[in-house]
């Protein structure tokens, strides 16, 4: 085993970092930061980039690791550039052991402390080698599947659009309404907080993802009075919308799919619909990119975080095509999601095989 300190030093100071602001869409070199995209936007300057590669980029908040192996510049804030002590080093290694790094989470603090802390297992050169060949494969593996579902999720995006035109072009003519014409019963969910061993499963704005679907991974418990539970849980059929949180996140709808019973989270609005709309074409409708531009116009900047109320909802506009043409749509999403389902089952197994070989690789 080897200290952290006997191994890297931080050469921080060597990169060029990017002010946010800065940030372009598309551009020559690559701007690495510590949030969770392994890229945070482009630029286009030469000057003070950093060329010295391979390196590993720390988040200092965020505990978010990163290999870089082509030049680039470094984000603002909280970003820590390491390299190597020794010039042979295999940076992939070393990358993999400060992944599997037990670096305790003490909030939007710095964790630069803690990572110093740490040891790593250094095998011989060819160990180091052949176990970075194994994990590169998987790694491989699992950045493929999440691609096919990425692609997936774009073809539902698609096929929405080709059956039904974007909005408000409205390019089929179809009749138009406002979101409360469809609705019969729109409520918050309850500002209650959660509590360790609580009766009932809390459903928040986090587990709404962005694509419009349902991620029970991270479900926390909260107790609530019999009397307030029909008015903050959740049923099969209802839609839900995140109304809080940044601009591009305002917005994430999705259907609940399950009979368990939840307790929604103050943040997201529950929503039921009539007969003359279909809970997946409202929530596809919803997150639709058309949609996504018009809501993030609607949202209202406070203290930092956007916000669309329940009135606000309310009075958005869609089309209403005929609901046979919406059941043919929603079959097709169904089957979509199987094939969805098939692949995340896969790249379910291939993440707890990938942690298990890095517990017994570096553990």
């Amino acid at each position: 085993m080897a200290k952290f300190l006997d191994i890297f030093v931080d050469v921080t100071k060597d990169g060029c970092k990017i002010p946010k602001e800065n940030y372009l869409d598309h551009g020559t070199y690559p701007i690495i930061d510590q949030g969770q995209e392994y890229i945070a936007g482009f630029s286009d300057e030469s000057e003070g980039l950093y060329e010295n590669v391979p390196a590993i980029i720390f988040g200092d908040h965020t505990r978010i690791i990163k290999y870089v192996d082509k030049p680039c510049f470094l984000g603002a804030d909280g970003v820590k550039l390491l390299k190597a002590k020794e010039p042979n080093s295999n940076y992939k290694y070393l990358y993999y052991a400060l992944c599997h790094a037990k670096i305790p989470n003490t909030g939007y603090n710095r964790h630069f402390k803690w990572l110093k802390e740490i040891d790593i297992r250094l095998p011989s050169k060819d160990e180091q080698q052949h176990i970075v060949e194994i994990l590169d494969k998987i790694s491989d593996l699992i950045s493929l599947r999440k691609q096919q579902l990425a692609k997936l999720d774009e073809l539902v995006k698609a096929r929405f659009v080709e059956m039904f035109g974007t909005f408000p072009a409205n390019p089929k003519n179809w009749e138009t309404c406002k979101i409360r014409d469809v609705v019969v019963d729109v409520r918050y969910g309850t500002s209650r907080p959660a509590v360790e061993n609580g009766e009932y499963p809390y459903l928040r704005m986090n587990n709404i993802t962005y694509s419009g679907e349902l991620d029970l991974s991270d479900i926390k418990k909260i107790d609530v009075p019999e009397n307030e539970l029909p008015k903050c849980t959740v049923r099969r059929g209802d839609v839900l919308f995140n109304r809080t949180n940044s601009k591009e996140l305002v917005g994430k709808t999705c259907v609940y799919n399950r009979d368990e019973m939840m307790v929604l989270a103050g943040f997201v609005i529950r929503i039921r619909v009539n007969n003359y709309i279909l809970p997946d074409f409202l929530s596809s409708f919803l997150n639709a990119d058309f949609s996504k531009q018009m809501l993030y116009g609607m949202c209202k900047a406070a203290i930092g975080q956007a916000n669309i109320n329940a009135q606000e909802m309310q009075s958005i506009a869609l089309y209403l095509p005929p609901l046979a043409l919406q059941q043919e749509f929603v079959k097709l999403r169904e089957q979509i999601g199987q094939k969805k389902l098939t692949i995340q089952q896969s790249l379910d197994k291939l993440e707890v095989l990938k942690k298990s070989l890095m517990q017994e690789y570096f553990g």
